[in-house]
């Protein structure tokens, strides 16, 4: 049943939103991995305590009434963040150890699992649109990362443990982010909590394991990777401030008003934003398969709004 205060419009929106902030994220860590070879989980750790601070000094001089009201559900938002700092690391070494582009198909197998979990644990429905769109996601997605071409899945099988897990952790966290709504918690709130642990947890991991974990810090020193370059602190800063935060963020905020299965599946037209991104930036240009699969993706998620509109979904 929907809940008197949820918006779907509002919904979509966010949830688009937050597709088009975090398809800009490949720009900044492609030119911090070029220029700076910064390791991903220390980017990782990095991101995190920045939006985490951000969020701080925001709430302290406009908001400060964002940031009470946390405590009784302190337990839930420490397991919420540490979902987080699993789901970035996961990525993170998924795309060193696979490519970009397996990584990326592998990641979002999130839309099956969100859509599977949801009706497991939340009791969302599993109607044959959500299926359809689930399926035309999912093919899309792997269209527009090459992923039926044999040579791009030539991957170790922890690269393809790490694939699969950040696609099923990324949907732990849509469905976390789904019932933190439901507790009443404000979206913005939930993100800076779960930000600030997972940052805490990103930099146990890079302390304890760093040696061994690929991107990971081998040194405590190496956190302080960027050194002097004034450069590379403000592009990190700006990943942090803008495509992470707001990228986030709003997909916290379509969680408050859509089913968390259906908010992953809009999601999930990130990689067609994405291409648009790179073809204007980066110069580089979509193929006929790549150009099928955006429409697949885009066809997904109307499926889902016009099902929705005809009061198929719940």
């Amino acid at each position: 049943m929907q809940n008197t205060h949820e918006n779907p419009n509002t919904g979509y929106l966010a949830a688009l939103g937050s597709a088009v902030f975090l398809s800009l994220t490949s720009i900044f860590i492609s030119y911090l991995n070029i220029h700076f070879q910064l390791p991903a989980l220390i980017l990782a750790f990095w991101r995190e305590i920045f939006v985490a601070l951000i969020l701080l000094i925001v709430f302290f001089f406009f908001q400060p009434q964002l940031l009470r009201g946390a405590k009784p559900h302190l337990p839930y938002l420490g397991a919420y963040g540490f979902v987080l700092a699993l789901f970035n690391a996961l990525w993170t070494i998924s795309v060193i150890l696979n490519g970009a582009a397996v990584g990326t198909v592998l990641c979002y197998c999130s839309a099956a699992f969100t859509a599977l979990l949801g009706w497991l644990l939340l009791k969302e429905s599993l109607t044959l649109p959500k299926i359809i769109a689930v399926v035309l996601s999912l093919s899309g997605c792997a269209l527009i990362v090459d992923a039926f071409d044999p040579a791009v899945w030539q991957v170790n099988a922890l690269g393809i443990a790490a694939g699969i897990g950040s696609g099923l952790f990324y949907a732990f966290y849509s469905l976390m982010g789904r019932s933190a709504s439901q507790r009443g918690l404000n979206p913005w709130t939930t993100l800076f909590y779960t930000f600030l642990i997972a940052a805490f947890f990103m930099l146990l991991m890079n302390l304890g394991l760093g040696k061994s974990l690929p991107g990971g810090a081998a040194r405590p020193a190496e956190l302080f990777w960027l050194g002097e370059s004034v450069i590379g602190w403000l592009i990190l800063f700006a990943l942090a401030a803008g495509p992470t935060l707001m990228g986030y963020g709003l997909y916290n905020v379509a969680l408050r008003h859509l089913p968390s299965s259906v908010a992953n599946l809009i999601v999930t037209i990130e990689p067609v934003f994405t291409a648009i991104v790179a073809y204007f930036v980066l110069g580089e240009r979509l193929n006929g398969w790549q150009i099928i699969g955006s429409l697949l993706v885009m066809a997904g998620v109307v499926v889902i709004r016009v099902s929705r509109n005809g009061g198929i979904t719940n």
